[in-house]
């Protein structure tokens, strides 16, 4: 197993999640109030995050949700992707107020 650093650009927080883990199993273990987790199965959309800078394998996303330009871009869904190597990420659509620094 291998673990990599996520951070969330933001506010600067940063956790390890292992590449067989989902970057939103890891957004969750910090603990942070109000975060979102919604169907954690790609449908809902609620943990839509943009990857900064890193390498992640995706998994199945709702078009509905993340469109082909959005994932070229690196708008994906946090539920959706286990990290390749470290990342940082900015929190995006209704995700947004619950990593809203303090």
């Amino acid at each position: 197993m291998t673990r990599h650093r996520v951070t969330i650009d933001e506010t600067g927080e940063a956790f390890t999640c292992d590449s067989r883990q989902s970057v939103l199993d890891g957004m969750v273990r910090l603990g942070r109030k109000g975060i979102p987790a919604g169907c954690r199965g790609g449908g809902c959309g609620v943990c839509k995050i943009e990857v900064v800078e890193g390498t992640y394998t995706p998994e199945v996303m709702s078009r509905a949700h993340v469109t082909e330009e959005d994932q070229r871009r690196g708008r994906v869904l946090a539920c959706r992707i286990r990290p390749e190597g470290d990342l940082t990420v900015r929190v995006i659509g209704k995700m947004t107020k619950a990593w809203t620094p303090r």
